[in-house]
Formats: C-alpha cells, structure tokens, sequence
C-alpha cells in the first residue's frame, strides 16, 4: 500500500480494494466465512498464486481476517474484518450496478456514455441536481428499453 499521503478519497480506497480479484473477493465472503478451496472454486479465473497475494494484500489492508487452525492438514478461513464488514453497501451497490448493466446490455438498451464533462455530473449524489434517469444507469444504459439522447 502506499506510504505518501493520497490527494483523493478514491485513492485511497483503489489502494485497499483495487485489484484485479480483490472486490471479488470481498463480495464472496459477505456471504459466509471461506477457506482457500473454497474460493479457488468460486473464483476459478484466479491462479492460487494470484488469488494468495490478493487475500494477503487485503488481510494488510486490515479488510479481512485470516484464522489458521493447528490441524493436519492446515486449515485456514477468511472472513471480513469491521472494517471489512463496512464496505457490504458498496459491495451490494456495485452488485446492483452489475445487474443493471448486465441486464440492459442483455437487452441491447445502451446509449452514449455520459463523461465528467456532461451537466450535473458533479453534483449528483452531494445535493446537486440529479442527471435524468438515463444518466445514472451505467455506461449511459437507459431504463425501459428506450436509447435516450444527452
């Protein structure tokens, strides 16, 4: 992780959870505490190398917790932290967002992606006037099956 001091929210929290399989991750144990195996098989596309360097990036970022029982053979869990724990919302809002995404690509309804350029980009989510619903859908995906002009 880094050691400078970051010059945005957002940088701090990509240098916690980005990464190519650690949201995956954090996702899968929302649901219930995992050992190794068990993620290997939920996270097929992730090469055990690969997959231990993501659990050791977020057991430093104090995201996860990993308990190591003294069994033959070893036996070790992962589960979230509280800390952890406080990213479930933005987890869900991250699923959701998929699933609209998927859904409406499914379905062919994608219009022109919105850029921070456009009107209220800004100032949707902090008071601000809210973009029309077209606009928050992602990647400009409209609602209702209609490809709406910005």
């Amino acid at each position: 992780m880094k050691q400078a001091p970051y010059l945005c929210p957002i940088e701090a929290t990509l240098d916690l959870i980005g990464g190519k399989y650690k949201v995956v991750i954090l996702y899968h144990l929302t649901k219930k505490t995992l050992r190794f195996s068990e993620l290997t098989r939920l996270i097929p596309h992730a090469t055990p190398k690969m997959l231990t360097q993501q659990l050791r990036d977020l057991e430093s970022g104090d995201l996860i917790v990993r308990i190591v029982y003294p069994v033959v053979p070893p036996k070790v869990e992962y589960s979230l932290s509280e800390l952890g724990k406080t990213l479930i919302p933005i987890l869900r809002n991250m699923c959701d967002w998929g699933e609209s995404y998927l859904e409406a690509r499914e379905n062919q309804v994608i219009t022109p992606a919105r850029t921070s350029k456009d009107k209220n980009f800004d100032n949707a989510g902090e008071g601000g006037s809210q973009p029309p619903p077209s606009a928050r859908m992602p990647y400009g995906i409209s609602p209702g099956g209609t490809s709406g002009e910005h």
